[in-house]
């Protein structure tokens, strides 16, 4: 049984999907029609005619239109069984969201049956076949048709003179036959009858069979659309496209047969009435018995429409005999009209699998032809042919409709595209196609646009997907659906002598029409693998160098350009002549004519207020096709150069980057005289160009050293890039960004360039036009702009600290020394600004910390020099700098908060503090104001700066700066034990006071020997320090007065000199280095006037051991003669240390004083190492 649901027609002129409808004939055939639109009113009942009703004579509304009937109302021939050659483009116009993917089939559904009957039937087929995506568009060629309208112009001779080659040449076609307009005339009566069975019967006029032949001529005249041969620029908006493209069908039906989706036309008429909401007339002739062509057609009718049942009235000579209710699925089973439905449905399978597999080639017209009587099926291509024949493309009739087409799919796909990449290889296949099929001078706006959608496929903004990196190259030609790999049986193909020249032009032949019933002979290969597919790159530089080949050639700005009349009467450009990239030498430029030539920047970077009205410098008209179609290709290129710029920075190209952001922003520039508003998209578009160029110049005027190959790459020219600024110089001078993008010499001109970049691309973005669109922009600018004002603050702070180095003679501060360092200072105050203003404290504290730096500088300007070009006291202002120096330091630090928030930025700012606070302390110690201040008012400012500097040495963490923190450390121990040791040797009076230095000496003195022991590598620091303290035994022992209290004095002096011996030990490891690396020479020649070597102060060495001996041998005499003296018995211990201290004294009497230093050191590292059972000094345990 069928199955079926009830189908409500929507009404006239409204395109809605219906309810679908399921049909099964034997319960094999899978059939669904879904009513996409329908012209005609929902179905009335028929009118039942009277036994002996005469339909020869005509009822009284007989040819007036009647919607019921659709177009078989203005005709005698009651519907419509011929289509038109164009009739598939208006259904696929209407339907386009179907045409590409869902849709196997568009056409006419007379086509469709009469593809279906080709087995059974013996009459001519010549169809036109079109591919879009996997889509086929047939549509009825009628060739002679052709060929009659084509002899007044001589086109298509190539094609009439092959055409008669495949047939008899005296072929003509048959005139009608009275008897054929006869059936006609009275199947028209019957319907018009049944709408209105009270009419009237009428005489039929004496010129009625005249008027039969007339109208059926009508019926075949030329309904071929002469608009097709004029200029058409518009495919959506000109009506010359739908001149002779409408879709003309009662209605539009979504068909499944099986598993093939046809997009069909029918007029059809429908009426209600019966058991069924649908049935269809038939008119038969009584005496004939129905055929299994007309049982097909009936079938195949009920299928596409939808209709459960068939009404049929028999007539005899025009007399109305009898009715007879037949059902759908009872129709193939009718007396003499027997067929399967499963060869049907294997015929449809086989002919779509024939076509899919051989109409390959978008944009291609094919020929599906079989001659009269004959059983073979030809198709040809017969654009290919065409070419061959040298013929033009527009001669073709197809040309036009067909690449509309493809550009109304691709559009339509470029929709869902945004969702979903797997389109862009369809979309750029059609457009590619679309623009082959179309001559640039008819048709420029078409092919415009289309090269524009193609470079709008290449993501600019988005990185490639990593899955399905394929080239176009591997997987077919860019035109082609076919499957490369399918396997052609040849074998099957036999060569027929009268025809084999034409097979050979053939691209495809089924041999015999029995083959189309066979169950899959034809083997579908229309499953499109991905042949299409994207060319994704993963180079940016490609990507935009096809959006740019896509903007330019052969179309884009060219098309518009070729369209646009000259109005003026501008100097032409040879695109063969380069436009030179000219760069100047800014250095000599000061800042305020470059202020000048600057402020152009901002006055293209503001949104323009009023609309232009007036032509544009080439002539073109505001609002024109020309005018939208050069805005956004002007921008796209913009957009195009600024991300190759982009790629350019990343690979540190500058030179090429600073090219090509000059070429983006030049397109912007010409896009600004074209266009009247700015809208925000573009202006963000814009911030974005001036914020990377102000990139690029700050990174050439940080890499001056490669300014010759940044010059190289900056002067290079593509062809491409040429003929784009040729474009561009039809409507501007693009002179507008020359400042910003010329490559100066001038490190200096580079940095004020790329702020006043910075600063215009801040404007825009703080400007009312981008309030709600570049928030986050903004706080990448501000951070930018806070960067390239620290970038200009240390610029004049390093040429500022080179201009205090290069003085030769200290003098007072210069004008120009204070005119960089206001400089510096007032870039740093505003970058400060900047970061603050979008809470960047890190970058905050980094400023800070530069400031501090600045007046470090202006610090050391400042010192006061004598007569004699000496250092002189420490001055106030050196003070008044240091101490602000200190004040940003702590402000940074305080920004910072704590190190967790930017662990190398607080050890940065932690180490320049401590530093500051040392140099201080040094500055003061070393050169006291004594002039303006006490000694003990000295003394407590370097104690307290000292302690500062000791607070911020980290010695806990472990960093690259934990050897330098301990040995400042080690240094600050010991200059304040230094400082207490000459403050208890000066103090005379306060006996408590000299008792707290004392204290505070050895306390300083036993905390620095500690570091440099731990620190392995400043034996000269440990040494001089165990010296000195030495020596402060030595002062002690002199103010005692008992001998048991020196003799305790001169042992505690002894065990300090005994650690000097891991200072030697250093020293002679060292030694020993640099003469196995051949650094000191032979161990002879190491001596004083050998000089200072890689890591040991030789002279330093020397000065070290003229006080070491001395101090030694002082205090082993001073041992002996003290324990020789003594009045108490000595013990044995006493004994043995008495007679060690003169075996050391005896061998350092007659120590050679000329010794190479190495045989020194180590003879003294020998020395020492004797006294340490004695003494009981270990290495660990620093007695004070």
């Amino acid at each position: 049984m069928m199955e079926r649901k009830t189908s409500v027609v929507p009404p006239a002129q409204v395109k809605t999907a219906n309810d679908s409808a399921t049909c099964s004939g034997n319960d094999e055939i899978k059939s669904r029609a879904v009513v996409k639109y329908s012209a005609a009113p929902p179905p009335t009942s028929y009118a039942l005619l009277q036994e002996k009703t005469d339909l020869k004579l005509p009822p009284a509304n007989w040819l007036r239109e009647h919607p019921q009937l659709g177009s078989a109302g203005t005709t005698i021939l009651g519907s419509s069984s011929k289509s038109k050659p164009f009739s598939s483009f208006g259904m696929a116009y209407d339907f386009i969201d179907c045409i590409g993917d869902d849709v196997d089939v568009v056409s006419d559904s007379e086509n469709i049956k009469k593809l279906l009957k080709i087995p059974y039937s013996k009459s001519h087929v010549s169809m036109a076949v079109h591919r879009v995506g996997r889509t086929l568009l047939l549509d009825e060629l009628d060739i002679q048709e052709l060929f009659m309208r084509s002899s007044q112009t001589g086109d298509w001779t190539w094609l009439k003179e092959f055409y008669q080659r495949l047939i008899d040449q005296k072929w003509q076609r048959k005139k009608k036959s009275k008897e054929h307009w006869y059936q006609k005339a009275i199947l028209s009566k019957f319907l018009y009858y049944s709408i209105n069975g009270d009419g009237a019967a009428e005489p039929v006029p004496e010129n009625h069979h005249e008027r039969e032949e007339e109208n059926g001529a009508e019926e075949f005249s030329s309904s071929w659309p002469t608009a097709f041969t004029n200029r058409c620029s518009d495919p959506e908006e000109s009506d010359a496209p739908k001149q002779g493209l409408r879709n003309d069908f009662v209605r539009n039906i979504m068909w499944t047969f099986e598993d093939i989706h046809m997009l069909v036309g029918s007029n059809m008429p429908i009426f209600g009435g019966g058991r069924y909401p649908a049935v269809s007339l038939r008119l038969r002739d009584n005496n004939k018995p129905i055929n299994i062509l007309t049982g097909i057609d009936y079938w195949l009718d009920n299928l596409m429409c939808n209709v459960p049942e068939l009404v049929m009235c028999f007539h005899v000579n025009g007399i109305v005999q009898k009715y007879e209710m037949i059902k759908t699925e009872d129709i193939p089973h009718l007396e003499n009209s027997t067929f399967s439905t499963r060869v049907v449905k294997d015929i449809a399978q086989n002919i779509l699998s024939f076509l899919k597999s051989n109409c390959t080639k978008e944009g291609h017209t094919y020929w599906l032809f079989k001659a009269s009587g004959s059983d073979i099926v030809k198709l040809y291509d017969l654009t290919t042919l065409c070419e061959e024949a040298e013929e033009e493309k527009c001669q073709n009739p197809f040309t036009l409709p067909v690449a509309v087409l493809l550009y109304k799919v691709a559009s339509n796909l470029m929709l869902k595209a945004r969702q979903n990449r797997k389109h862009y290889g369809t979309i750029r296949t059609l457009l590619l196609n679309c623009v082959k099929l179309l001559d640039q001078e008819r048709h420029p706006q078409i092919i415009a646009s289309a090269h524009y959608m193609l470079s709008e496929l290449f993501q600019l903004d988005e990185p490639p997907e990593e899955n399905g990196r394929e080239s176009l190259r591997a997987g077919g030609s860019e035109d082609s659906y076919s499957d490369e790999d399918r396997v052609e049986d040849e074998d099957e193909e036999e060569e027929e002598d009268s025809s084999s020249q034409d097979d050979r032009k053939a691209v495809a032949v089924i041999r015999s029409v029995g083959e189309l019933s066979v169950p899959e002979k034809y083997k579908s290969t229309h499953q499109i693998r991905p042949s299409c597919t994207f060319p994704v790159s993963q180079d940016k530089e490609e990507r935009c160098r096809h959006v740019l080949c896509y903007v330019l050639k052969g179309s884009g700005l060219k098309a518009v350009d070729g369209s646009v009349k000259k109005e003026s009467d501008l100097p032409a450009a040879d695109p063969n002549t380069p436009i030179p990239l000219k760069y100047e030498d800014r250095s000599a430029i000061g800042a305020c004519t470059a202020e000048k030539g600057i402020a152009l920047l901002f006055e293209r970077a503001g949104p323009l207020q009023a609309d232009q009205k007036h032509p544009t410098r080439s002539g073109m008209i505001p609002g024109s096709w020309q005018h939208h179609m050069k805005l956004q290709l002007f921008l796209k290129a913009s957009k195009a150069y600024y991300v190759l710029s982009d790629a350019a920075t990343n690979l540190l190209k500058y030179g090429r980057a600073l090219r090509y952001i000059k070429l983006s922003l030049q397109c912007y520039d010409a896009y600004c005289s074209v266009s009247g508003t700015l809208h925000p998209q573009v202006l963000h578009f814009h911030s974005q160009c001036l914020s990377l160029c102000g990139d690029i110049q700050l990174m050439l005027a940080q890499n001056a050293n490669n300014r010759a190959a940044y010059l190289e790459e900056y002067n290079y020219q593509t062809k491409e890039d040429q003929e784009i600024l040729h474009s561009l110089h039809r409507e501007s001078s693009c002179q507008a960004f020359n400042m910003a993008t010329d490559l100066a010499m001038d490190p200096e001109y580079q940095l004020f360039v790329s702020s006043k970049c910075y600063e215009a691309s801040f404007e825009l973005l703080d400007s009312e036009a981008l309030n709600d669109h570049g928030s986050d922009q903004l706080a990448q600018v501000l951070k930018r702009l806070g960067n390239i004002r620290n970038e200009m603050g240390v610029f004049y702070m390093n040429q500022a600290a080179a201009m205090q180095t290069e003085k030769e003679v200290k003098k007072s501060v210069s004008i120009a020394e204070q005119e960089l360092w206001k400089k510096s200072f007032s870039f740093f105050e505003k970058g400060m600004r900047d970061f603050e203003a979008i809470e960047d404290n890190t970058n905050t504290a980094l400023l800070l910390c530069n400031t501090g730096r600045l007046m470090r500088i202006c610090a050391q300007a400042h010192c006061a020099m004598s007569a004699d070009q000496s250092r002189g006291e420490f001055s106030p202002e050196e003070a008044l700098y240091y101490n602000k120096a200190i004040d940003y330091y702590l402000r940074a630090m305080k920004s910072l908060v704590s190190r967790e928030s930017h662990p190398a930025v607080w050890d940065s700012v932690n180490w320049e503090l401590s530093t500051t606070y040392f140099t201080l302390a040094t500055l003061l110690q070393d050169y006291a104001p004594l002039s303006r201040k006490a000694q003990e008012q000295i003394e407590r400012e370097v104690t307290e700066a000292m302690m500062k500097s000791l607070k911020y040495c980290d010695l806990q963490t472990e960093s690259a700066r934990q050897p330098l923190y301990q040995y400042r450390a080690a240094t600050i121990h010991h200059r304040l034990a230094s400082m207490y040791h000459s403050c208890f040797r000066n103090q005379v009076g306060d006996e408590h006071l000299r008792k707290q230095h004392r204290s505070l000496a050895e306390l300083h003195y036993s905390k620095a020997v500690c570091l440099f022991l731990s620190l392995k590598d400043a034996p000269c620091e440990l040494l001089r320090t165990l010296l000195e303290r030495v020596a402060f035994a030595e002062f002690t022992m002199a103010g005692q007065s008992s001998s048991a209290a020196k003799l305790k004095s001169l042992i505690s002096a002894l065990e300090i000199m005994t650690e000097t011996r891991h200072a030697f030990q250093l020293i002679h490891k060292e030694l020993q280095e640099q003469i196995a690396v051949g650094c000191a020479g032979s161990a002879e020649s190491a001596d004083v006037a050998s000089g200072p070597t890689s890591g040991l102060n030789l002279q330093e060495v020397m000065k070290l051991i003229a006080v070491f001996e001395p101090s030694f041998s002082f205090l082993l005499l001073q041992l002996i003669k003290l324990m020789a003296t003594m009045k108490r018995k000595p013990s044995n211990k006493d004994e043995e240390l008495l007679k060690t201290l003169k075996n050391v004294y005896s061998k350092l009497l007659r120590a050679e004083k000329n010794a190479p230093l190495l045989s020194r050191v180590g003879f003294y590292t020998e020395l020492l190492q004797q006294l340490i059972p004695q003494t009981g000094s270990d290495s660990t345990d620093i007695h004070s």
